[in-house]
């Protein structure tokens, strides 16, 4: 499977963006996808994810900020408002399918203050 992310851009922090990731399968191929960031000098991290029965869930630090939402063919998405500094990251679409995490390239998020 191949997923493609876009969307991201240089923002002042309060504004927001929407990002976009294009799955090459239907979405319902999969149990759930996700979005995950990666900050330059730290870890990967877990931003918010949808199941396949539409249950969505967040990271404390996006909660009522993000909004993880699909279409019903091959595009997950991802609300971004209010925007902080600490926001900047690139940004990754995942999902697991036949036994393995498949990630997409990224879309690069900056936040200005």
């Amino acid at each position: 499977v191949q997923l493609v992310e876009s969307g991201g851009g240089l923002v002042q922090a309060g504004g927001s963006l929407r990002l976009s990731c294009v799955a090459s399968l239907n979405i319902f191929s999969f149990t759930a996808m996700h979005w995950y960031r990666q900050a330059p000098g730290r870890e990967r991290e877990y931003v918010a994810a949808m199941a396949s029965n539409g249950v969505t869930r967040y990271t404390d630090s996006v909660q009522g900020r993000f909004t993880i939402s699909r279409d019903t063919k091959s595009t997950l998405y991802l609300q971004m408002n209010s925007l902080k500094p600490e926001d900047t990251a690139t940004y990754y679409c995942k999902v697991f399918y036949r036994g393995r995490d498949h990630w997409g390239q990224g879309t690069q998020v900056t936040v200005s203050s």
